[in-house]
């Protein structure tokens, strides 16, 4: 009988060792998991290396839109005889003055300060 009782707790102390080997590693994987999550450090550089990447990338892209429209309106401005610039450039003041009188008012303070700071040396 003794061997019956015998050759059934072998199997037994086989699968919970082997019970006991699969916990240790799962137990091992989850601290591991943990650890990585408490790495504040590591997962704040994360963030920044992806915040970088993604404004790199909207740079790139507006870099290029800027581009291809530099590229456009050179294209126009090269077509445009002299004369049709001029009058496009009078319509566009006549129909929105303020950034025109900003731009000379801005001027007339740019003198004054040069003129003014010429004049104490």
């Amino acid at each position: 009988m003794s061997d019956n009782n015998g050759s059934a707790a072998k199997p037994d102390l086989v699968a919970l060792r082997a019970d006991i080997r699969q916990t240790r590693a799962d137990l091992g994987e989850t601290v591991q998991a943990l650890a990585a999550r408490a790495d504040v450090k590591a997962r704040a550089r994360e963030q920044v290396d992806l915040t970088k990447q993604r404004a790199r990338a909207q740079v790139d892209l507006t870099k290029q839109r800027v581009l291809t429209k530099a590229a456009e309106m050179t294209g126009r401005v090269r077509e445009t005889p002299p004369r049709e610039l001029v009058h496009q450039a009078g319509s566009t003041v006549r129909a929105n003055p303020v950034p025109a009188v900003l731009v000379f008012a801005g001027l007339a303070a740019l003198a004054g300060i040069i003129l003014i700071v010429r004049g104490r040396r």
